[in-house]
């Protein structure tokens, strides 16, 4: 319900006077039928309506119909006829309350239902009549209001839709209607939903044509309404029409709607065919002639006007139009009846335009014949936007009428000397014609060959070219100023100027790739010229990272071959080599004849000088003795027990005994310290005292050379059996005199007064 409160202030300023409110509309409901459609919806001589009938609802206070007049209110139409779906003075406003007027009972129309596609239709008004027109195009003015265009709806009153229909056919007959009430160029009919504005929870529909959501103080009782629409169509002069119009409630008999119909609209008039504008892009050609033809069988004369001034001598149903304006024919019948027609007519202007433009092209081969892109031409005919879309013909007359273009123009082959004719559209259908001249253009092939290193990533042969600093100096170089040069990846390319690379270019094929520059001025080729794109790196061998050492205050040289072009070390010399005298990494950066780089590496090293620790022995029986060096020190060493020979182990194995001199010295020839004397102990297994003069005694014959030596025998309860020093004779198996039997026996060896070897032997008889 709309607001109470809002109904009682006007009653209260209805009763203290105050008549500041807005006007509202007037309805009579006394008008007959006849009245209503010829003397207040037609008014026209040209259109007198017959079997006129209206239906709806006789409620006990009033019909659905009426004369509704604007009553110096703000409402868009000064009169006219009013159908609801309720009580035709209920349309009055103020609009605060909530119209829904009709019964259940009230039933709708098949028809409407038909036009809107839609079913349960109730609470139908009907206008219906007959009209024969005089001329062959008619029209209505009209606004839908409706109390379903609710300013804060719930979601479930969207799928409601009252609408109505404006329905046409031909009198007497069965063919179906045309529904007239439709959104403007479109086939939407006009309904609450397909006509709605923004704001509400409804989503809006075609808004443009949504007038408002009313308040309070409206001409009408209704929530909304569209703007004024117009109701059109093309008949046939001198044929009977049957005109239907209808408006209902939809879903229910709730929310209330109404048609106004604007008095005096009914206009009969001549299509003279739709207005010729260059915004709606169908404006003439220059030149173009544009007959209009008003001729109508029951017309006794007609007047011709340009700009609302007649055209003297123009009298006839026809007229040729050349010139730009407003065009309106008066078509006089008997009687009153004067029908009318308007056309406006705009003629687009011819742009500026080249008529001749001549096209040089490059021909490699020198053939006479070369592949022509057309298109080129475009740009040089008039400035870019002119023109619409251009085509191309090998002939003046294929060009006018347009047939049989030339299928491939970005590839066209032709012999120089040959025109070809391009067509360029603008406005609508208007053209132009230029003549394109063709014509080739010879070099000596001058190949060119660009030697760059690999720079990027690893030298895989593939590497960046920045192609507008590094190669297009050199071909332009000599030649006459004002020209461009553009790089293709292959020759056909080149000649039709597409596919044009990037200058910021990365080769495709790893070494060597040959790319064509194209030298051009506009849209003359000067010359095509292949580029071999060489890559190269330089990978010398030998020229992995190198570790060596360097002794104290003792030069040592880093070199390279001395093949290279230049040479830079990390310490700024530029020789292929130089002296270093301390520890530290070092390179040398070396360039070829193509400027390619490559880099080595030296790690120099200052060893420690190595320090002796020990050397442990290993004594045992017969030669199987060893001696390891224990050492300490971060060089690369190597070892010695006689001074001459060097070995990179510090352990000596299968040594016989006797004394041994140990050195050390570094792999780089720093460092040499020396000797360590070691002794090594080696003894017999076993003797045999049978005096066969083969192994009859016991000694250690490596004591020769220790004479302070002193090693004593035991048996194996230690009992002390034997001393001899380490030069005596030796053990002969015997104690006190008495040979000892056959077993195991022990010794101890001590030099030099310390125990130093201990171990056990056999004696065999």
């Amino acid at each position: 319900m709309k607001n109470v409160w809002k109904k009682f202030l006007v009653v209260v300023f209805a009763v203290l006077g105050y008549d500041g409110f807005a006007q509202y509309i007037s309805v009579d409901e006394n008008y007959t039928t006849d009245q209503l459609v010829n003397d207040v919806l037609i008014n026209n001589p040209c259109g007198q309506a017959s079997n006129i009938s209206v239906s709806g609802w006789q409620f006990n206070s009033g019909n659905t119909f009426g004369y509704f007049n604007a009553n110096g209110s703000s409402f868009p139409f000064q009169e006219g006829v009013v159908l609801t779906t309720g009580m035709a003075s209920s349309a009055v406003g103020p609009n605060n309350s909530l119209l829904s007027d009709g019964p259940v009972s009230w039933n709708g129309d098949n028809d409407l239902e038909q036009a809107l596609q839609l079913g349960g239709t109730v609470n139908a008004t009907v206008l219906e009549f007959d009209f024969l027109p005089t001329a062959n195009f008619f029209s209505f003015n009209y606004i839908f209001s409706s109390e379903q265009y609710l300013s804060n709806p719930s979601s479930n009153q969207c799928g409601f839709t009252d609408g109505f229909a404006f329905l046409l056919k031909k009198a007497n007959t069965s063919e179906p209607y045309q529904n007239l009430a439709v959104i403007p160029n479109t086939n939407i009919e006009v309904t609450v939903n397909t006509v709605r504005g923004p704001g509400t929870i409804c989503p809006p529909q075609n808004e443009e044509y949504f007038d408002a959501f009313n308040g309070d103080e409206h001409p009408t009782n209704y929530n909304g309404q569209t703007k004024p629409l117009i109701a059109q169509a093309i008949v046939e002069a001198g044929v009977l029409y049957h005109i239907k119009i209808v408006v209902a409630d939809q879903g229910n008999n709730f929310y209330d709607s109404a048609i106004f119909l604007q008095g005096g609209s009914f206009k009969v008039t001549k299509d003279l065919g739709i207005d010729r504008l260059t915004s709606t892009q169908n404006a003439l050609c220059p030149g173009e002639n544009l007959v209009l033809n008003a001729q109508d069988s029951g017309a006794t004369g007609y007047k011709w006007f340009k700009n609302d001034v007649q055209i003297p001598g123009e009298t006839t149903a026809t007229l040729n139009v050349t010139d730009p304006g407003k065009y309106r024919v008066e078509i006089s019948y008997s009687g009153s009846c004067v029908s009318q027609g308007e056309i406006e007519v705009e003629y687009w202007t011819e742009p500026s335009f080249q008529n001749v433009v001549t096209l040089v092209q490059c021909d490699p081969d020198n053939n006479g014949i070369s592949a022509f892109n057309l298109t080129q031409v475009i740009p040089s005919v008039a400035p870019a936007g002119t023109f619409g879309t251009t085509t191309f013909y090998n002939s003046f007359s294929d060009a006018s009428l347009a047939q049989d273009p030339i299928v491939s123009p970005n590839n066209f082959d032709s012999a120089a000397g040959t025109d070809v004719f391009a067509r360029m559209t603008y406005g609508s259908d208007c053209f132009v014609i230029v003549t394109v001249h063709l014509e080739l253009s010879y070099l000596p092939p001058s190949p060119q060959t660009v030697t760059v290193c690999d720079t990027t990533g690893s030298k895989d042969g593939i590497t960046d070219f920045d192609l507008d600093t590094e190669i297009s100096p050199l071909l332009l170089t000599g030649l006459p100023a004002g020209l461009t040069v553009s790089f293709f990846a292959d020759m056909a390319s080149a000649l039709s100027q597409t596919n044009v690379l990037n200058t910021a270019f990365t080769n495709t094929t790893a070494n060597e790739q040959v790319i064509y520059a194209r030298i051009y001025s506009g849209i003359a080729c000067y010359d095509i010229v292949p580029v071999t794109l060489q890559v190269r790196s330089l990978e010398p061998p030998d020229f992995e990272s190198e570790t060596l050492s360097v002794c104290p205050s003792r030069p040592t040289t880093l070199s390279v071959a001395s093949t290279f072009s230049s040479y830079l070390w990390s310490t700024n010399e530029t020789t292929s080599q130089i002296e270093v005298v301390s520890a530290g990494t070092y390179s040398v950066t070396v360039t070829d004849i193509y400027g390619c780089e490559a880099t080595k590496e030296f790690v120099v090293t200052a060893p420690e000088p190595p320090v002796f620790i020990s050397a442990q022995t290993s004594n045992s029986q017969g030669n199987q003795g060893s001696i390891t060096v224990a050492f300490s020190g971060n060089g690369d060493y190597e070892f010695s027990i006689d001074g001459q020979n060097f070995q990179a182990s510090p352990v000596f194995n299968d040594l016989s005994g006797g004394s041994y001199p140990i050195f050390i010295r570094d792999t780089g020839g720093c460092f040499l310290i020396g000797p360590f004397p070691v002794f090594l102990v080696t003894y017999p297994a076993y003797f045999t005292p049978n005096g066969d003069g083969i192994h009859d005694v016991w000694k250690i014959d490596a004591l020769s050379s220790q004479p302070d030596s002193k090693v004593s025998i035991f048996d194996r309860y230690g009992k002390l059996l034997f001393q001899f020093t380490g030069n005596d004779f030796g053990w002969d198996g015997s104690f006190n005199a008495a040979a000892l039997p056959s077993t195991d026996y022990w010794f101890v060896l001590e030099i030099g007064g310390s125990q130093a070897v201990k171990g056990h032997f056999s004696l065999k008889r």
